[in-house]
């Protein structure tokens, strides 16, 4: 009996650590990406999630039209929720637009559970791209 208590301890704490660094990764990085995108103000989530998207689109310096955000929008959640098994990458039309296959639904979370699970990946795909370490 006093093993599993020593074992949900040591989860707990282990994930009480994950969260600190998951906080100060974020944190880092959301003034990193406000400092360089948001003219001195706060980025938001889905601000990032856009930046994601225009950033696997590869057209930085493009003007987009509503639907197209809109767009850009849709592959930074899928690019951000692949490594998690939820999209797969499928291919490139013929414009140069990244298009990912529906694999599997998302749970059903809260929405500070939803903020939590992208922040990670947010963290995780900068981590990949090397732009924090």
């Amino acid at each position: 009996m006093k093993y599993d208590l020593i074992k949900v301890q040591d989860v707990y704490l282990c994930s009480m650590a994950r969260d600190e660094q998951l906080k100060e990764r974020w944190k880092k990085l959301h003034k990193k990406l406000s400092d360089q995108f948001g003219d001195g103000e706060a980025l938001s989530v889905d601000t990032i999630i856009y930046l994601v998207g225009v950033q696997e689109l590869g057209r930085i310096d493009h003007n987009f039209k509503k639907d197209e955000k809109i767009d850009l929008m849709h592959i930074g959640i899928c690019r951000l929720l692949e490594p998690l098994g939820y999209y797969e990458f499928d291919y490139y039309d013929e414009e140069g637009w990244p298009h990912y296959k529906f694999l599997e639904p998302l749970p059903a979370l809260k929405a500070g559970e939803q903020s939590v699970m992208m922040k990670e990946a947010i963290i995780d795909y900068f981590l990949e791209k090397e732009y924090i370490s």
